[in-house]
């Protein structure tokens, strides 16, 4: 999301911080990830994104 925080996104997106954090978390138990960053670098090796 452009290296925005979770407060940025949820107002961009219109929703919770809450709700935010819990889909990244889901997203990161998904890929197998500790961070944002690592999340995009395996979700970039699988073909997930592009950058």
């Amino acid at each position: 999301a452009e290296g925005l925080g979770n407060k940025a996104i949820a107002q961009r997106l219109g929703i919770s911080e809450h709700t935010v954090k819990f889909h990244i978390n889901a997203i990161l138990g998904k890929v197998g990830a500790q961070s944002r960053t690592e999340a995009v670098v395996r979700a970039m090796r699988l073909g997930l994104v592009s950058v």
